[in-house]
């Protein structure tokens, strides 16, 4: 039996992994918040796992903003990661991103420097260097550098592209691959990481890489629209910032050679995952 503390009530990959093994008799998991000093007398030592997915992401950066980055994304990390080694806890894990690289287009392997571009991914990239420094043969840690998570309510670019793909009639056949988790397969990762004691640096993603023209069709068929991909609009892109164009139509990948020593943790096809997301009327 498992005992896992998430920090972090209201995080989507914290809840989604909750709802994932309620029903697995090896695991039970609790939470408590960080929206107050509270947590600093909670006594983490019987706890087997701190799975730390609490932070701050999907705000438009600001110079107003950028503090709360490095205290909630750095800061807080620190302290929950000194506080469950102090206590006692022989194991935890922390959800980065693949936004430590500061790369927008490209493949990503082991030798891929990190260089972060924005106060989110600095913010985890200095947290990981800080936490790593605790990692003892009696403190296990685990770093998880997701790509995009996508799901049914979840933030970010695929909600934006869910909208578009159930509005437009036609959409840019552009040839490109990206990597991408759905959270389910994030949910049975962890959950077999957790389970298997596994330590280390890791890549969840899913199997295959993800065309964004194919997912933005499949998302229209879920709700019975008519989608059409044609080259045709593939010049226009030009006229959008590069920015944007890189981050829906680039290339962004993990290379398959950083694939972890855990296995079989896609339990959904990407078909099937995009009708579970889509199977949400809130959503659009």
């Amino acid at each position: 039996m498992k005992r896992v503390l998430i920090t972090g009530k209201n995080s989507y990959v914290g809840n989604s992994f909750t709802d994932w093994v309620k029903d697995d008799p090896n695991i039970e998991v609790y939470k408590i918040s960080l929206r107050n000093d509270k947590w600093k007398e909670y006594d983490f030592s019987t706890y087997d796992v701190v799975l730390h997915v609490a932070g701050i992401a999907h705000q438009k950066e600001t110079k107003e903003n950028e503090h709360l980055y490095y205290q909630v994304n750095r800061d807080v990390t620190i302290e929950i990661a000194k506080k469950a080694k102090k206590d006692g806890v022989p194991h935890f894990v922390f959800l980065s991103s693949m936004s430590v690289y500061g790369v927008e287009t490209g493949v990503i392997n082991e030798k891929t420097p990190l260089k972060p571009k924005t106060n989110y991914g600095k913010s985890k990239l200095e947290a990981e260097e800080a936490i790593s420094d605790l990692a003892s043969s009696s403190f296990n840690l685990s770093i998880l550098r997701p790509p995009m998570i996508y799901g049914a309510n979840c933030k970010g670019n695929y909600p934006k592209l869910a909208k578009l793909a159930v509005k437009t009639p036609i959409f840019p056949a552009v040839e490109n691959k990206r990597s991408m988790i759905f959270i389910d397969n994030l949910s049975e990762f962890i959950k077999r990481l957790i389970k298997y004691d596994e330590v280390g640096l890791f890549f969840p993603q899913n199997v295959d890489f993800v065309k964004t023209s194919e997912m933005v069709k499949i998302i229209a068929e879920t709700h019975g629209k008519k989608l059409i991909l044609t080259k045709f609009l593939n010049p226009f892109m030009k006229l959008f910032k590069i920015h944007t164009v890189n981050k829906v139509f680039g290339d962004l990948v993990y290379d398959k050679s950083l694939t972890a020593s855990i296995k079989d943790y896609n339990v959904k096809d990407f078909r099937t995952s995009i009708k579970l997301t889509e199977n949400v009327e809130s959503k659009l």
